[in-house]
């Protein structure tokens, strides 16, 4: 089973079969998201209370440490870890976009991309900015 961690504090986000994150819409409102643990798979569930609109900026934290995920590739993406089944650590960049379906997963030596809005960041090279795991 791959597990996902936050790049900052390291800590487990996955429980059970969601990915758990803190959010932030376009009004500062707060709120807890849950994304499927597969890559590809762009179902979520929130608090039917809490409003978002396709195409809105969301902000994602880790719900541990409340550190922003905002990755330093591009504002739009966020970015955590994920270890796999056998132990190795990739990173994922996926879009904070609503509605957007855009994931990459690197080892530092690769990148797979997944998602038909995948193609909107063209830019993905293996270079220094890529975490390589051992």
């Amino acid at each position: 089973m791959n597990d996902f961690l936050c790049p900052k504090c390291e800590e487990h986000i996955r429980v059970g079969d969601n990915i758990i994150f803190k959010i932030k819409n376009s009004k500062k409102q707060s709120a807890l998201l849950l994304l499927s643990p597969q890559i590809g798979n762009y179902t979520s569930i929130k608090h039917p209370s809490f409003e978002i609109q396709n195409g809105e900026y969301l902000e994602f934290y880790c719900p541990l440490c409340n550190a922003p995920l905002m990755s330093d590739i591009d504002k739009n993406l966020a970015n955590v870890i994920l270890q796999d089944e056998t132990g190795k650590c990739h990173d994922v960049y996926f879009s904070q976009i609503v509605g957007e379906q855009s994931t990459f997963t690197t080892d530092g030596e690769s990148v797979q991309a997944a998602g038909h809005d995948a193609g909107k960041y063209t830019y993905f090279k293996i270079g220094d900015k890529f975490r390589k795991y051992f």
